[in-house]
């Protein structure tokens, strides 16, 4: 047991999902004790174990949808080979042991990761407020100086070109993507390639004034037509006031906090107030 949590403390450093099985409950026979445990990892290798068998062969796939879906549960378990029926949502295992297991698959992970380009003031500011919040965050500068600058808010530190980075290191669709380099260049590169390549964030926010984000949309839709960017927030942020580094970080950690919640009822996001020319790009 103890070679689990020590795994799984390793894979919290490194900001990697797991998910946790744990056999709760038993009646009758089976190999599924009650406190046998089996960590899971993204990439599928198990460490412990809930019994073996169909039972663990079960475990192990259905981590796989867990490792999607970042939700815990508890599911029951009939162990019989034979054809019977069952009325209460338990999942019949082809075992001869005619026992009943329940297992508690526990999500283990960051709430997100947030990919914050640009490590100035408020992306490190940022970074800052999202790491007591639970959020494992990425800091990706090509200034050498700022990198070597920053504290150690941000679980990782690249010192690397913003368009680079996505293309050498692709971000796996539903992530969250902050933007905000110290040039308008950089802001419009790093905007392009997430189109590019057709990345698909959960969140996607850039600083940016309503002016210059018109022009990017403009630009945007020459080049990709008509896209989708419901999930994008530009200008980014609630509208909490204040323009200080701090400030607009709070703002951009409570956007992101009300999309993660699901809080489609806030209506104060900075976006929702673009002139209204630019606002058939939003769909």
């Amino acid at each position: 047991m103890a070679d689990i949590y020590q795994k799984l403390n390793e894979l919290r450093l490194q900001g990697k999902d797991a998910v946790l099985v744990t056999v709760t409950e038993k009646e009758g026979m089976g190999p599924a004790d009650v406190g046998k445990k089996m960590l899971v990892t993204e990439n599928n290798v198990a460490f412990g174990t809930v019994g073996g068998g169909a039972i663990e062969y079960y475990a192990r796939e259905k981590c796989k949808s867990i490792l999607k879906t970042r939700e815990s549960f508890t599911e029951k378990y009939i162990l019989s080979d034979k054809d019977i029926k069952v009325d209460d949502g338990s999942v019949i295992l082809p075992m001869a042991c005619g026992g009943k297991v329940t297992l508690f698959y526990e999500f283990l992970g960051p709430k997100q990761y947030v990919y914050i380009f640009g490590g100035g003031h408020c992306g490190a500011a940022l970074a800052k407020l999202l790491k007591p919040l639970g959020f494992f965050t990425t800091i990706i500068d090509d200034r050498a100086d700022v990198i070597a600058n920053l504290d150690d808010s941000a679980d990782v530190k690249v010192n690397e070109g913003f368009a680079d980075y996505i293309e050498k290191h692709p971000i796996p669709d539903n992530r969250y993507i902050v933007v905000s380099t110290p040039s308008h260049i950089h802001d419009f590169d790093v905007l392009n390639k997430i189109f590019e390549l057709k990345i698909k964030p959960k969140y996607f926010g850039m600083l940016c004034s309503k002016k210059k984000i018109g022009d990017y949309l403009e630009r945007l839709h020459k080049t990709y037509g008509d896209v989708d960017l419901s999930n994008f927030y530009s200008p980014i942020g609630l509208q909490t006031g204040g323009d200080s580094p701090e400030e607009v970080a709070i703002s951009i950690a409570a956007e992101i906090l009300s999309v993660y919640y699901k809080k489609e009822d806030i209506n104060s996001h900075m976006r929702d107030n673009v002139p209204d020319e630019i606002k058939y790009f939003k769909k």
